[in-house]
């Protein structure tokens, strides 16, 4: 197998997790009580793929919390004037990769591990790569949904070879444009199955789906949070307070909810900023 580079991007701003990406980039909302970026660099770690030489993170918006967060984890790629798109992302890696393929996640894909085994979930990703295919996690098209891939929709990682990435500009465009319909018009995309569950944490209903998908039927309640009132089905963050009912919600870290609420299908931020889905 040719050589491969980590690359996960979380430079987006998270326009439609508004409010939510007004305090944190999309990137680092905790799903399950792990940060969206910790998820995908404990897959790519599962693979062998760890440190500044194997890994990178691109950032943008918020750049200096994911720059704080990741710290020496991983090689940083700052964009100063903005998010310049998944593909525009890659090239300004080229130099870093440097003749290496690239295995890319999306930091805000949510992918349930079906093994739960770090890695092992996206391992057909790398296996018997001649290091010339572009290669892409998918799952069916969802009913009723168009465009895709051959019936198949991406999934949160692909997998590009020196040949595509060697070319990619640093200006902004997107994946979709300069790799995959590329490769798919010359013949050269393979399209990977993902048999677990995938959920684009995009929107506010979805980030809660994802994060009552981590809790499996039950609660997930952080060791320092402090509960007095009840909590079902729902995750409680680091030092978070909960006086009152809380069901089939996320309450993030530092954040309260009163003897006198009760939340359903919502999200508390601190603040008492609150996302009803």
């Amino acid at each position: 197998m040719s050589a491969v580079a980590g690359v996960i991007l979380a430079a987006g701003e998270g326009r439609r997790l508004r409010p939510l990406t007004e305090l944190v980039p999309k990137a680092l909302c905790p799903v399950g009580n792990v940060a969206l970026l910790d998820r995908a660099l404990t897959r790519l770690a599962g693979l062998g793929l760890a440190g500044p030489g194997s890994v990178a993170v691109n950032a943008a918006y918020l750049a200096d919390q994911v720059v704080r967060h990741v710290g020496d984890r991983a090689h940083l790629s700052v964009e100063p004037d903005g998010p310049v798109g998944t593909s525009g992302g890659i090239g300004r890696l080229r130099s870093w990769i440097d003749g290496r393929g690239a295995l890319v996640g999306n930091a805000d894909a949510y992918l349930a591990d079906p093994t739960r085994e770090p890695g092992k979930d996206i391992a057909a990703m790398l296996d018997g790569w001649d290091g010339e295919t572009v290669r892409m996690l998918t799952k069916p098209t969802l009913p009723g949904t168009t465009g895709g891939f051959s019936g198949r929709r991406f999934t949160g990682f692909s997998l590009l070879p020196w040949r595509y990435v060697r070319d990619l500009s640093e200006e902004q465009s997107d994946l979709v444009r300069t790799v995959w319909r590329p490769a798919e018009a010359e013949g050269s995309l393979e399209l990977i199955d993902f048999d677990g569950v995938y959920i684009d944490t995009g929107t506010p209903a979805d980030y809660l789906l994802a994060n009552l998908q981590a809790t499996r039927g039950g609660s997930l309640v952080d060791p320092t949070a402090t509960v007095t009132g009840t909590v079902t089905n729902s995750v409680v963050g680091r030092a978070a307070q909960v006086e009152g009912s809380v069901h089939r919600s996320v309450v993030w870290p530092d954040a309260q909810v009163l003897a006198t609420e009760s939340l359903t299908s919502s999200i508390r931020a601190p603040g008492n900023l609150t996302v009803h889905v």
